[in-house]
Order: structure tokens, then C-alpha cells, then sequence
């Protein structure tokens, strides 16, 4: 039977090389130090459009999700005052 001890000592462990294991990568990948500065140049120049269009396709979903919420809502009133005659 495994004591309380060891299991708190193998927990210990595991979560010291879980939190250390970032660490090293990140030691040992020195790519970032020499990346190529021309390459994101070009990409920055397409990201306004697409926020555009991404404002564009929130507002048409806004503007569909409220002309529903109206429908349903015409559609209970409706319903409403139908109950309300009879």
C-alpha cells in the first residue's frame, strides 16, 4: 500500500514538471530571437477588411436576430388578443 507520503511527493513531482516543462521549451526553441521582420509586413494590410467585414456580418446577424424577436413578438400579441375575444 502506497503510504500518503510518496503519493504527496509523486504529486509533487508531476506538477513541478508540468509547470517546469513551458519553461524548458521555451529555453531551448530560440526561433523567435531570429524571426524574419519583412514577413508580417504584408499581412497587417488585409486585417482591417476582414474586421469590416466581420462588423458587417455582426450587425446583419443583430439586425435578423431583432426582426425575429418582432415577428414572435407581433405573433404573441396577436395570439393575445385573439384569447381575449372569445
Amino acid at each position: 500500500m502506497i503510504s500518503r507520503f510518496v503519493r504527496l511527493s509523486l504529486a509533487t513531482l508531476v506538477s513541478a514538471t508540468i509547470g517546469l516543462s513551458p519553461i524548458s521549451v521555451m529555453a531551448a526553441d530560440p526561433a523567435p530571437a531570429s524571426a524574419p521582420v519583412a514577413a508580417p509586413a504584408t499581412a497587417p494590410a488585409a486585417q482591417p477588411d476582414k474586421a469590416a467585414d466581420k462588423s458587417t456580418q455582426k450587425q446583419a446577424k443583430k439586425d435578423k436576430k431583432a426582426k425575429k424577436k418582432a415577428e414572435k413578438k407581433a405573433k404573441k400579441k396577436a395570439k393575445k388578443a385573439e384569447a381575449a375575444q372569445q
